[in-house]
């Protein structure tokens, strides 16, 4: 496993708050049929659905690494972890598990899995590979927000990889701290992009990015890939 300490992390006093966890994970076949007893029947049923034996390995063993990154927090055996997903599919803790209020998100990009944990406050994850997408720049017409995509537009040719990414992760990473996914409309919020601008939420539908009631940090997880974090503001957080 690699943490966050490895590669450029977060903001000190965003780590106060919550607890950034970068691995990848071995996925021969070994680990797969070990991580595979930790699941549940749910999900191994879901793992049975990839059509992929890559992408298949990958689930498990990366579902089996968040149950045991959620059973050292605590103090349970990864198999007993209570989870469930929310009616937009958030994952969460569950039963006996909830009472913790430990609230946790995951992403995972080809070999790159990140795991993101907080106490008592919702919590988005996102990571993406860098590289060049021969849609992207129809997709960023569509999906990101006008003044993203005017900022998007602007960049050199050779900034638009990197500045797609960003954009995309840290809106990626809102919504799934929301808890709505893709339900969400992308374009009521703004999020910055552009490389070497510091990482914020520029605008929540009418709301300055800095009145809102959430914050962004990004970060590169290892090189060649880029990742945010988005996690919900508490009274008396600094802002």
């Amino acid at each position: 496993m690699v943490t966050i300490a490895a590669a450029r992390q977060p903001a000190a006093s965003f780590a106060d708050v919550v607890e950034v966890v970068v691995a990848r994970p071995d996925v021969g076949s070994d680990a797969v049929c070990a991580s595979a007893t930790l699941l549940s029947d749910r999900e191994l049923e879901r793992a049975r659905r990839f059509a992929f034996d890559s992408d298949r390995g990958r689930y498990v063993v990366a579902r089996a690494l968040l149950r045991q990154l959620l059973a050292a927090r605590l103090g349970a055996r990864p198999e007993s972890v209570e989870l469930a997903s929310g009616a937009r599919g958030k994952p969460a803790l569950t039963g006996r598990c909830a009472a913790s209020d430990l609230r946790f998100n995951v992403s995972h990009c080809e070999d790159v899995a990140v795991y993101a944990f907080a106490s008592g406050r919702e919590v988005g994850v996102d990571v993406e590979a860098v590289r060049a997408l021969p849609d992207a720049d129809d997709v960023a017409a569509r999906w990101f927000s006008r003044h993203e995509h005017a900022t998007y537009r602007a960049l050199e040719p050779r900034d638009r990889p990197l500045g797609f990414f960003q954009c995309w992760t840290r809106k990626e990473a809102f919504i799934k701290a929301l808890g709505d996914g893709l339900y969400h409309p992308l374009d009521r919020f703004d999020v910055s992009l552009a490389p070497g601008e510091p990482a914020r939420i520029l605008r929540v539908e009418d709301v300055p990015g800095d009145q809102c009631p959430w914050r962004l940090e990004a970060f590169s997880p290892v090189p060649g890939f880029v990742a945010a974090v988005v996690t919900e503001r508490l009274e008396g957080d600094e802002r």
